[in-house]
């Protein structure tokens, strides 16, 4: 039986970026009771692809019981509802064996890993207050994506001197803005730049001076999105809740690296149970962006655990 429910979990600060502010994770939550286990897997629908909490709970909904993970893969397309499912099934096939998941994977045992903290986007002296709060994190992920962007950068700058930056443009640049602001990016020390164009519109990267590696975000989804970044990005952003579940996910980093480009692996704004799974895509990526747990005021039990070594992998009682 497959149960689906909406959750609410609500961020410890106003999370805002371009396109808008919320102050909680609103997700959706599947629930796989069979043989006498109960598995999980969680979700976060998203407007920008056309996703809403309904949307996807009628997708989850349709399903047939007794679903193989294999069958999924073809009876849903790429997304959250896919993703919600996908993970749950994993995490069942885990607790009938007894095996976790990096192991029925063929992975290797999962590390503890450094991800980035998102400052998200405020005026510049907030963000800069916030960034001098968060400067002992090694790597500070920045929203943007307005005309402004150049004050709030040199801001977090100051207030973190020596961590990483990345910025995140949501789409909201192009590619003369890019351009334009590159050598900047470099002077501060920027180490990569997310889907500064609209995903339609990112032919325009193509043979684009990039003296900040550019990172697909928006137009990276699944494998089927691998052709479409020639030329134009140097890395890909793999999002569980765009591959559509763990399987989808692994077989997209593998890919994405045999075509050249480097890998980051981010999240939406979930709660830990969200991260567990893609906690183990991101073992040896380029970048890690598993924050979403960071940035809530209440967690699920057992959170995964973080520390002065990182995000550790999930106790099993969460998932996997």
């Amino acid at each position: 039986m497959i149960e689906v429910f909406e959750e609410s979990f609500p961020l410890a600060r106003a999370f805002t970026i371009s396109r808008g502010s919320r102050s909680a994770a609103q997700v959706l939550s599947v629930r796989i009771c069979r043989d006498g286990h109960e598995a999980r897997g969680e979700c976060v629908p998203y407007a920008r692809y056309g996703e809403s909490l309904d949307s996807v709970r009628a997708q989850i909904e349709a399903l047939p019981d007794g679903m193989s993970r294999l069958e999924l893969q073809e009876a849903l397309p790429p997304g959250a509802a896919r993703n919600a499912v996908d993970c749950a099934l994993w995490d069942l096939e885990a607790k009938r064996t007894g095996v976790p998941v990096w192991q029925l994977a063929g992975l290797e045992r999962p590390k503890a890993l450094i991800t980035a903290y998102t400052l998200s986007l405020d005026t510049a002296e907030a963000m800069e207050a916030r960034a001098r709060e968060e400067a002992h994190r090694p790597i500070l992920k920045i929203k943007l994506g307005t005309p402004d962007d150049m004050a709030r950068l040199e801001a977090v700058r100051r207030g973190a001197p020596h961590s990483t930056i990345i910025v995140d443009a949501n789409e909201g640049w192009s590619a003369e803005v890019y351009s334009d602001l590159a050598p900047h990016l470099v002077r501060l020390g920027v180490a990569l730049v997310e889907q500064p164009v609209p995903a339609g519109e990112d032919a325009a990267l193509i043979g684009l001076a990039r003296p900040v590696p550019v990172c697909a975000d928006e137009s990276c989804h699944d494998r089927a999105s691998l052709p479409g970044l020639a030329g134009k990005y140097d890395m890909a952003n793999v999002k569980l809740d765009k591959t559509g579940g763990l399987t989808e996910a692994l077989a997209l980093r593998d890919a994405a690296r045999a075509a050249g480009l480097k890998v980051l692996v981010g999240c939406m704004v979930g709660s830990s149970l969200a991260m567990a799974p893609a906690h183990l895509v991101a073992q040896g990526a380029a970048v890690v962006d598993l924050d979403g747990p960071l940035l809530l005021a209440a967690d699920r039990e057992p959170p995964m655990r973080h520390d002065a070594q990182g995000l550790h992998a999930a106790d099993p009682a969460l998932w996997g």
